[in-house]
Formats: C-alpha cells, sequence, structure tokens
C-alpha cells in the first residue's frame, strides 16, 4: 500500500509564490509518473503539470511560465513551484502517482490553495 502526503498549501496575494509538496511511502518499487491536478467548487478535476521518473514535464496551458514541477527519486517526491499566482489558481491542489508493478493510481488528500486579488 503507498500513502500520499502534501503540504504547503495556504493563502497568497495575487502575485506571491507557494511551494507544494508530495511525498510517497510504502511499496515503492519504482515511479513510472507523477503529477499535480487541481478542483475549483462547481468546476472539474484537471491536470495541472506532470513528471516521469526520466524528467520529462508538461503543462497545462494556464500555467506554463510560472509554474515549476520537480521531482525527487531518491525522496519519492514531487514539488509544484507555483509563482505569479493568480485569483483563477485557488483551488484544492491534489498529488497523484503511479508506481511500476500497481495496478492503480494513488491520489493525496488535497492541500488548498487560495489566492486573493
Amino acid at each position: 500500500q503507498v500513502q500520499l502526503v502534501e503540504s504547503g498549501g495556504g493563502l497568497v496575494q495575487a502575485g506571491g509564490s507557494l511551494r507544494l509538496s508530495c511525498a510517497a511511502s510504502g511499496s515503492i518499487f519504482s515511479i513510472n509518473n507523477m503529477g499535480w491536478y487541481r478542483q475549483a467548487p462547481g468546476k472539474q478535476r484537471d491536470v495541472v503539470a506532470t513528471i516521469s521518473s526520466g524528467g520529462s514535464t508538461r503543462y497545462a496551458d494556464s500555467v506554463k511560465g510560472r509554474f515549476t514541477i520537480s521531482m525527487d527519486n531518491a525522496k519519492n517526491t514531487v514539488y509544484l513551484q507555483m509563482n505569479s499566482l493568480k485569483p483563477e489558481d485557488t483551488a484544492t491542489y491534489y498529488c497523484n502517482a503511479k508506481f511500476a508493478f500497481h495496478s492503480r493510481d494513488y491520489w493525496g488528500q488535497g492541500t488548498q490553495v487560495t489566492v486573493s486579488s
């Protein structure tokens, strides 16, 4: 069994920055892919950014140039550096992970990010 624990959410003013962290623990042989998703009230959960174990990254168009995803394989941890935050970034952010030899994805509990104008 695997557990994902997120941290780093909070309340910031527009233009500010936050760094989210997600640490995975449990029966992990190797990581295939990890990512961040977000969901605002009444909205669908959408992908924000993903990263493979080899370091390949993808971003939603709305966050390109502002957010950076990174991974520390030795610590089984993924990060999301969020700069130039906008009110429309306000959402609950969820960590997602796919592991080798696991048939299902894993999700964190979510961490709230609120950006005030």
